[in-house]
């Protein structure tokens, strides 16, 4: 069964085409190949974020608190109505990420998120998770607001399979066409060469790679894909229209989407 629970500490690294070349060049002595990526290529994740009218989910993200929360329907690659995806609650308190996930059809799925109403129950359902997923939608009025898709390479740890480096690219959203069927494709939210690095583990980062991070001068940042793309939505000329803000909180926030 795979797994749907997580609990580790992600930190997130901007690299340039370079960088990400040599980087992952050096990886292969202490790390092995995604499944997903084991013939070399990036594989695809599509996303459905949910938020309220008023993106209210994604608005105290970015104010920094102490605790906050995601929720998001994820597929690898454009699933069909009888393809397995992923209903998750993604939570942040004082550094630490729990991912909580449950298995669903896509059919299934897009009718729980919007009844609220547990589906039948399956071998392949996490039912506390949905549980918990049914009273966050039912608290606050959730409903579809962005999708979100990006290519991924990533590595596992050898021996060490709470280690796990990604890099990912072509990070595209759109705010239209909201389902996962309709396509992977969106507005460009990075550079043509840029990658998106994330480190996860469940401790500390392991020594050797710590080295290797300051060989090539990686530091950390800070980066939310759906708050990036949030902020970029609220300097459009119709942002105070749809989200009720007005134009002088809009640099703030987009000072503020880096920590979300």
């Amino acid at each position: 069964m795979a797994i749907e629970v997580f609990n580790r500490y992600e930190n997130k690294y901007m690299l340039d085409g370079d960088t990400f070349r040599a980087l992952q060049g050096r990886l292969s002595d202490h790390m092995e190949l995604d499944a997903y990526n084991r013939q070399h290529e990036t594989y695809t994740i599509t996303n459905l974020y949910y938020d309220t009218p008023d993106s209210h989910l994604i608005r105290s993200s970015l104010q920094k608190p102490a605790y906050k929360e995601k929720l998001r329907l994820r597929a690898y690659g454009v699933p069909d109505g009888d393809a397995k995806v992923y209903v998750e609650i993604k939570k942040k308190v004082a550094g630490l990420v729990n991912k909580r996930r449950s298995s669903l059809l896509l059919d299934e799925a897009y009718a729980f998120l919007q009844s609220c109403v547990l589906p039948e129950e399956q071998p392949y359902q996490n039912r506390q998770v949905l549980r918990e997923i049914a009273y966050l939608l039912e608290a606050n009025d959730l409903r579809p607001a962005l999708y979100l898709a990006y290519d991924r390479r990533a590595y596992f740890g050898i021996g060490q399979h709470d280690l796990r480096v990604s890099f990912d690219k072509n990070i595209r959203t759109r705010r239209c066409d909201l389902a996962l069927e309709a396509g992977d494709y969106g507005d460009p939210l990075l550079g043509r060469d840029q990658w998106l690095m994330e480190i996860k583990v469940a401790r500390s980062i392991p020594l050797w790679l710590c080295e290797l991070l300051s060989e090539y001068n990686i530091y950390p940042t800070s980066f939310s894909k759906y708050g990036a793309e949030y902020c970029r939505t609220l300097e459009s000329a119709k942002a105070p229209l749809l989200y009720g803000f007005v134009p002088q909180r809009e640099a703030r926030l987009r000072a503020e989407a880096a920590s979300a």
